[in-house]
């Protein structure tokens, strides 16, 4: 499902430079990247949340655990 909107989305970005893009075809296009980046950022966040780190003490700290919610980090 990925794949049909990133190809949707350089269709029409393809478009825009060749020909231009109707009203209904920029909202389009304004809905899949914000689609796309809201994606990334899920996926990115979720790896961020895995990450843990060893403390110079010996202690496992999961840096996902410490800043849920918080922004900034």
């Amino acid at each position: 499902m990925l794949e049909e909107r990133i190809t949707r989305i350089n269709e029409l970005y393809r478009k825009s430079k060749a020909e231009g893009l109707t009203e209904a075809e920029k909202k389009e296009q304004a809905d899949l990247r914000r689609e796309y980046i809201e994606n990334i950022r899920a996926n990115l966040r979720g790896q961020l949340n895995n990450i843990s780190i060893e403390n110079e003490d010996g202690s496992i700290e999961n840096l996902g655990e410490k800043y849920a919610g918080k922004k900034g980090h």
